[in-house]
């Protein structure tokens, strides 16, 4: 008896023995991948790092065409150009409002800022424009109620709907310093 109870140990310990292999077994499989589901997690968490790092990147654009430097360079110099009319128009200003404030008063009309026109259009087929009146440079503050104030002192009977007819597309509230505008002189012939 003792022999079959050996031979019996014997068996489930050689049973016992192949399942501790098999689950021995099992075990390195999973920890093999589990450490290669590490190594593909540490490569997707890298590959995110740089995407983040180039999003949060500016791009710079380093070649510019020729055609690019030209136009920009055109840009620049007309800049200047209007950059350098303001100025002389701003020194005007000031130079003129030193004349008001030295004669203490309103500036008068000045036939060097506003003169005679007396130029015949082409026919435009559009409403009868006078042909007889002044230009009138618009200065800052103006209004096109104190235009024709300025002018009715001066003697040129002028209102401010006669003036709109005169200039035909002149929006009287975008009114800008250094803008032209015709002033009609109803009492010429």
């Amino acid at each position: 008896m003792l022999t079959i109870a050996a031979g019996t140990v014997r068996g489930q310990d050689a049973g016992t023995q192949q399942q501790l292999d098999k689950l021995s077994g099992q075990i390195q499989d999973l920890t093999e991948a589990q450490q290669a589901e590490g190594k593909r997690m540490e490569a997707i968490e890298k590959e995110l790092a740089d995407l983040a790092a180039k999003v949060n990147t500016p791009q710079v654009n380093d070649s510019a065409s020729t055609g690019d430097l030209k136009k920009l360079a055109e840009d620049v110099q007309e800049l200047d150009k209007k950059r350098l009319a303001d100025r002389e128009l701003i020194l005007a200003q000031i130079q003129k409002l030193g004349q008001i404030s030295a004669a203490g008063g309103e500036a008068p009309v000045h036939h060097s800022h506003v003169k005679p026109v007396n130029d015949t259009p082409a026919d435009t087929g559009g409403p009868a424009v006078p042909t007889t009146g002044y230009e009138y440079v618009v200065k800052d503050g103006d209004t096109l109620g104190g235009i024709a104030k300025k002018y009715k002192s001066q003697g040129v009977k002028v209102t401010t709907t006669q003036i709109l007819k005169a200039n035909p597309g002149l929006n009287p509230n975008a009114l800008y310093v250094g803008k032209k505008i015709f002033i009609p002189d109803p009492n010429a012939k």
